[in-house]
């Protein structure tokens, strides 16, 4: 059982928190479509920074972790050009583009810790 945590430990934390950046991307793009006044408190930009800085720091962790164990550099790269894209997404206006860059992001990121995962296996 500790063998099983410790292999999914940090990568399974990124893949929770990839899941839910997607889940608030696409509930608060469906919320502003039928609730306008809802999209206040969803787009408070406290909520994408903090999430950023959880993503750069988990992905530091896990996807570091992993460069150690298998030394395959495509995770992490897969995984840094998913934080490279929501980064960049921060610095457009909120609206379509903006949700479309943090999901295909998130996407990529996702896909790096999935990768990092099976390469330790």
């Amino acid at each position: 059982m500790a063998q099983v945590w410790q292999k999914w430990r940090w990568d399974g934390l990124g893949l929770s928190i990839a899941g839910l950046c997607l889940l608030h991307c696409l509930i608060t793009t469906v919320l502003l479509a039928i609730l306008a006044s809802a999209g206040g408190a969803l787009l408070n930009p406290m909520i994408h920074e903090v999430g950023l800085v959880l993503a750069i720091l988990l992905g530091v962790l896990a996807l570091g972790q992993g460069f150690r164990m298998h030394g395959l550099f495509l995770p992490a790269f897969v995984g840094a050009l998913g934080i490279g894209m929501m980064g960049g997404a921060l610095t457009l206006p909120h609206g379509t583009m903006e949700i479309a860059w943090t999901v295909i992001g998130v996407v990529f990121l996702g896909l790096g810790h999935l990768l990092n995962h099976r390469a330790k296996g």
